[in-house]
């Protein structure tokens, strides 16, 4: 309910690079029945083949392609991927989605977590890979602040934790128990219909102006720190709100955004590489391609042109005595 009641702002695409293409193999049979319908029989072979005839079998095979190109070329380099930063990077994901949000995305595309972290761990691969060709020097960080400096600011937050009840009456019950001294957490767990909160004390974490329905927002912001609201109604039932903690707006500075610019920019440059390093792992590689439908995926690449610096030998010049003409008749 909490992912309900943010506005529908797009959260921002975390995973970059590489697409999300399940890398778990199937656990079916190779041969016999996919599935009966009125005794008619729908064999595995007819679904496999319909599969690799559709559009989409292409983008596989070329994630797979891709997905052996990157591991080949960590262990050539050598590159180990700590466990850690897989994690880390996870975490850093998670973090960016409402919760529950990011398992409901990898549960409706058929990923496993095991999936998730080959995907992280070639990502960080290829990070290694270009590192060396993304160059921010200390004056893009500062044409950057100068152009984008509004950006930077920091608008003021608020901390808080609801309990979401259908009715006005639950609501004003539960905010008495609040407010004679009850166990928040234990009152959102018993009543609120929030369940994505209702387990973690009904806790929102931080969020900002225009991240909540109207109504909801203007009681977190007007309430003071640890002061329970009176039941406020929104589109999703009535709310009993608490306010944690706030944070003031920051006007942004050059020297204290360096470190998230540097990172912005980073990105952006690696975006740009990215492409660059994939397809140079295919020029190099050897790739067959064994189905006649897909021949066309992987064309060889094409020969290098001769180099400037070796032109062809020109042929000699002609002799002096032939190359001047006759004299003519007197």
């Amino acid at each position: 309910m909490s992912k309900l009641i943010r506005t529908a702002a797009a959260v921002a695409t975390a995973i970059v690079g590489i697409s999300f293409t399940g890398c778990s193999s199937s656990g079916g049979s190779s041969g016999g029945d996919i599935a009966t319908v009125n005794d008619q029989h729908i064999t595995k072979a007819t679904f496999d083949n319909r599969l690799e005839s559709s559009p989409t079998s292409k983008q596989v095979l070329t994630q797979l392609v891709q997905q052996a190109l990157i591991d080949q070329y960590a262990q050539d380099q050598k590159i180990t991927i700590p466990q850690s930063d897989i994690d880390k990077k996870e975490a850093d994901i998670k973090s960016k989605y409402p919760p529950g949000q990011f398992d409901s995305i990898l549960k409706q595309q058929g990923l496993t977590e095991a999936d998730v972290q080959q995907i992280l761990r070639q990502q960080l691969v290829i990070e290694k890979a270009v590192a060396p060709m993304v160059h921010v020097t200390d004056a893009d960080i500062a044409a950057y602040f100068a152009k984008n400096h509004a950006t930077l600011d920091k608008p003021p937050q608020v901390r808080a934790r609801h309990i979401l009840v259908a009715d006005e009456k639950t609501a004003d019950m539960i905010e008495g128990k609040l407010k004679a001294g009850g166990n928040f957490a234990d009152l959102a767990k018993q009543y609120s219909t929030d369940p994505s909160t209702k387990d973690k004390g009904g806790e929102l974490g931080f969020f900002g102006a225009g991240q909540m329905v109207p109504a909801f927002q203007a009681a977190a912001f007007a309430l003071p720190v640890g002061a329970i609201s009176a039941p406020v109604k929104s589109p999703f039932g009535w709310h009993v709100i608490q306010v944690e903690e706030k944070h003031p707006a920051i006007h942004a500075t050059l020297a204290g955004s360096m470190a998230q610019i540097k990172d912005t920019l980073t990105q952006q440059a690696q975006q740009q590489q990215i492409p660059v390093f994939l397809q140079q792992l295919r020029a190099k590689a050897n790739i067959t391609i064994s189905d006649p439908r897909f021949a066309d995926l992987f064309p060889p690449p094409l020969p290098a042109p001769p180099s400037a610096a070796a032109p062809a030998a020109s042929a000699p010049a002609p002799a002096a005595s032939a190359a001047a003409p006759a004299p003519a008749n007197s």
